[in-house]
């Protein structure tokens, strides 16, 4: 296994869990209903361990696994470095290919199961960010995921010969179509991002609100020039990096809008 920043995840038990051949580690901590959180670039960093720990005073469980990186290192041009190109090149994520879902989300929804069938309530939460944004859309082809959130959902990455993946939501056909299914039964989808992400593409969250329509709540927060919170132009982590934990602040708002979300469809039920 990778190292481990122990001092930062020190209130986390550790396991491991492994599907269709694939051993990863897997960070634990909380009661109730599970909350699968993944991690963005460059992974498990201390902020990213505060925010599952704001999941965990909710009243959920939370099962955290360790997809890049070193877990509990602060994010950095070092860190960047060792997580970023192995997984761009990686066959799980799949980073440039569009019309697909990526690999390792077979292994999440198999890790969802397993957290849902030992924590018991009514399904599972699931939070991608940046990298791994995305997977809980994926995640849906489970009935189990009844709360799916996507941060800056950034895959399929969108390099200057792929224009088209700018509205690529990075599932197959088949796996949008249960998902499509599942809304059109009452399920909801919450997206995040700022608006001047060029990570996230305006066209990805408009192709979401197409295919899903009032099941894709979007919240879109202003990093324009001149915009009145002084959120700069390359703000991209809502809930990690770029968060101004100050109310009235639109990141802190975001954040409770995730929260209430997870809480209404996993413990109000």
């Amino acid at each position: 296994m990778a190292p481990t920043r122990d001092d930062v995840l020190a209130d986390f038990a550790r396991r491991t869990f492994t599907h269709d051949g694939k051993e990863r580690r897997v960070f634990t901590a909380g009661e109730g209903p599970a909350v699968v959180i993944m991690a963005e670039m460059p992974g498990i960093t201390p902020s990213a361990v505060d925010f599952a720990r704001r999941v965990v005073a909710l009243g959920c469980s939370v099962w955290m696994p360790d997809l890049f990186g070193v877990a509990g290192e602060p994010p950095g041009p070092m860190a960047y470095a060792r997580a970023l190109p192995p997984a761009c090149v990686a066959r799980d994520f799949a980073a440039f290919a569009s019309g697909t879902t990526s690999p390792v989300v077979g292994w999440l929804r198999a890790l969802a199961a397993e957290a849902h069938a030992e924590c018991g309530g009514p399904g599972v939460g699931a939070v991608g960010m940046c990298f791994t944004g995305g997977f809980a859309l994926g995640m849906m082809v489970d009935d189990r995921m009844l709360a799916p959130v996507l941060s800056q959902p950034s895959l399929p990455l969108v390099p200057p010969w792929r224009k088209s993946n700018a509205a690529d939501v990075g599932l197959s056909p088949d796996d949008l179509a249960v998902v499509r299914d599942r809304v059109a039964q009452g399920a909801c989808v919450l997206g995040l991002r700022f608006t001047g992400d060029r990570l996230v593409p305006a066209e990805r969250f408009a192709s979401l609100a197409e295919q899903l329509g009032d099941g894709f709540i979007a919240v879109d927060i202003d990093s324009s020039p001149g915009n009145p919170h002084g959120i700069g132009p390359r703000a991209h982590s809502v809930l990690t990096e770029e968060l101004v934990d100050e109310p009235g602040h639109p990141t802190r708002h975001a954040l409770d809008q995730v929260l209430e979300f997870l809480r209404t469809r996993l413990l109000d039920v």
